[in-house]
This record gives C-alpha cells, structure tokens and sequence, in this order.
C-alpha cells in the first residue's frame, strides 16, 4: 500500500476519533450545524458513535476497507447539511467562503473514503 494512503488512513482515523471525543466532549460546538428537527442530544451521542468506530475500523487492516466505505458514506450523509448551511445568510461556519471550502473538503472527504474502500485490499 502507498505511503500517502497509510497517512490519509491515520489521518482520517484521528479526525474520526477526535469528532467522536468532541461530541462528548463539547457538544455545543456542533450546535449550529445540526437542524431544528433533530434532538441534539441524539445527534452527538449517535454521532460520535458512529465516528468512533469508523476511526477504529479505519486503524484496524481487517476492517479498513469498510472503514473507508463507512467514512465516505458518513460524509456523504452530512453533504445536504453542510449545502444547508452554505445557503444561510450567514453559515455556521462563519462565512460564504468558509462554507464553501468546507464543501470543497467535503468532497475531497468521500473521495478519499471511496479511494480507500476500492483499492484496500486487507493485506496489510
């Protein structure tokens, strides 16, 4: 496997485990990005469930694979909230541009989850 996928891969599991920690952590920090219609509470505790063990598959050679499927899909899963939240007079995020790059990264994120899926082949 490539080097520049194993850093990704640890990277993205680090990011997955340290938005996990946050949702318990600080959940208010996602307070603006989550819809009226959904219950915080459930929102963080469901979320961070899911991004910790997307981390941890990520980490583990058996289950990378469908670490990087889960990945990809989680982000293609809050892709609607963060367009959402690009359509605001002023997005959670702070600004038009910032929302956009984030959308930007957004896809770059399930690209790279995608990538991950394909091309893993669990024998490492």
């Amino acid at each position: 496997m490539k080097i520049i996928q194993i850093i990704l891969i640890y990277l993205l599991a680090l990011l997955m485990l340290a938005g996990a920690f946050n949702h318990i952590y600080a959940p208010e920090t996602y307070k603006a990005f989550i819809p009226s219609f959904i219950s915080e509470n459930l929102a963080n505790i469901v979320s961070a469930a899911i991004e910790a063990i997307i981390g941890v598959a990520l980490i583990i050679p058996k289950y990378r694979k469908w670490g990087g499927l889960g990945f990809a899909l989680l982000m293609m899963f809050f892709l609607p909230i963060h367009i959402w939240d690009l359509t605001k007079e002023i997005p959670a995020i702070g600004s038009k541009i910032g929302a956009i790059v984030r959308l930007v990264v957004q896809i770059l994120f399930i690209a790279a989850g995608w990538w991950i899926y394909k091309s893993y082949k669990g024998k490492d």
